[in-house]
């Protein structure tokens, strides 16, 4: 299994990404970070983890989707994953996955359910998602990135490289590759990655201006057209209340227990 880390000025939050990683004690892991230049305290976080690290290197980059690139060519793993420098892998993840795949061999593509936790790693909200909607994925993107895992046959398929052109779409790209290339996608009903929710994550910087642009670019290529807000609700509202559903089921499933 091959897992690599893009990082840059994350130093607040590295320490605690890179230990749900290790820690988890995967037997046959390759992981590796790509951090770009950061001036803060990444580099000697990383140093501490000298013995427990594949490799990783501090250099300037050309962006998120260029470190993780750089990155992956480090790496042979079967089963290929990133994870954000400040998000976190949930204990037993990745054996979990493994498992999965080892027993379904038709399946290249796999994503779980998330924690949400805030800048001092509390939880603070969580996503319980229904079974994979491949007719959904074009008009908006569900999927968790941090609990995303896929086969290295599938990656080797759609090119082997993410879209450098892009900032902040990177994976709904990928996935939407992934899609078109008829690979096999499947839900797992387990908690499987923690998405922390901060000031300055990218995913709130720019979300209003390039995330948008992004968004309407995808769009545009898989569906043909850039459809309204209103028309993107409309064709999401079922999956919209599946995820509900599934969502209240635990919840009741957990009541039930006390």
């Amino acid at each position: 299994m091959s897992i690599v880390t893009p990082s840059f000025q994350q130093g607040r939050f590295l320490r605690h990404t890179l230990g749900s990683v290790v820690e988890q004690a995967y037997p046959r892991l390759e992981y590796f970070v790509q951090d770009g230049g950061s001036t803060d305290e990444s580099a000697a976080i990383l140093r501490e983890f000298d013995g427990q690290l594949s490799g990783w290197e501090s250099a300037a980059d050309r962006g998120q989707a260029h470190a993780i690139n750089v990155a992956f060519e480090r790496t042979s793993g079967e089963i290929m994953a990133w994870l954000n420098s400040d998000d976190l892998l949930l204990p037993g993840a990745l054996r979990y996955v493994a498992q999965f795949f080892a027993r379904n061999p038709e399946v290249s593509v796999v994503y779980g359910n998330r924690i949400l936790i805030d800048d001092q790693g509390l939880e603070v909200g969580c996503w319980v998602l229904p079974n994979h909607q491949a007719e959904v994925l074009p008009w908006a993107d569900y999927i968790p990135q941090e609990t995303l895992f896929w086969r290295r046959s599938a990656w080797e398929k759609v090119g082997g490289r993410l879209d450098e052109s892009l900032h902040f779409a990177i994976d709904w790209d990928l996935l939407l590759r992934f899609q078109t290339a008829g690979v096999r996608f499947a839900h797992l009903p387990h908690f499987l990655g923690a998405f922390r929710l901060h000031a300055e994550q990218k995913t709130s910087a720019h979300m209003d201006t390039l995330g948008k642009r992004e968004m309407a670019d995808l769009r545009r290529k898989y569906l043909g057209y850039v459809p309204s807000e209103l028309e993107i609700h409309t064709q999401v509202a079922g999956f919209l209340y599946r995820h509900l559903l599934a969502h209240a089921r635990v919840y009741i499933r957990d009541e039930a227990r006390f």
